[in-house]
């Protein structure tokens, strides 16, 4: 199989491990019908390929919220006075480099970046916004929304299991 060549078994492999990544190598295997060996090199193949960037746990924030309080969790709309590659380069790095930036995406059209934050609370909120935001000579709008409820969060692709996608672009 080219290396760049993705099949059926792939695809489910790829398909399996969103829903549950801690699957027994074992359990997996039997889920795709493949042999365990012939299932570990394939998942070690689309590891090199980039297909999979890594396996984490996903916390529950309700749960967690009972020992260390809700915190807040803000989308927050960033527009730059200078929209050069330098200066969204130079941007991109401070705001990435915050463990508080969950999420950081530039966005066209409307504002420049938009990030998913978490702080513990008001005050952690106003101080991260300040480093980030207030004292960057570039930043010329910002704009956020303090959410309330979250309705739905998932990580994962769709996978697309057809003939159409054969190969990884």
């Amino acid at each position: 199989m080219n290396e760049l060549e993705l099949d059926i078994i792939d695809l489910q492999l790829l398909d399996a491990l969103q829903h549950d990544a801690s699957i027994s190598n074992q359990a997996l295997a039997e889920k795709v019908h493949v042999s365990p060996p012939t299932c570990l090199r394939r998942i070690k193949r689309l590891r090199e390929l980039g297909l999979i960037e890594g396996q984490v746990a996903l916390l529950s924030s309700d749960a967690l919220a009972r020992l260390q309080g809700f915190g807040l969790t803000a989308l927050v709309e960033v527009s730059l006075e200078r929209q050069g590659a330098e200066a969204l380069d130079a941007f991109e790095a401070l705001v990435i480099a915050s463990e508080h930036v969950q999420q950081c995406w530039r966005v066209s059209p409307g504002p420049d970046f938009v990030l998913v934050v978490y702080a513990h609370d008001m005050p952690a909120y106003l101080a991260l916004a300040h480093r980030l935001f207030t004292s960057q000579a570039n930043v010329r709008n910002v704009k956020a929304y303090f959410a309330t409820k979250r309705s739905k969060f998932v990580t994962r692709i769709p996978i697309q299991k057809g003939p159409h996608l054969t190969h990884v672009q």
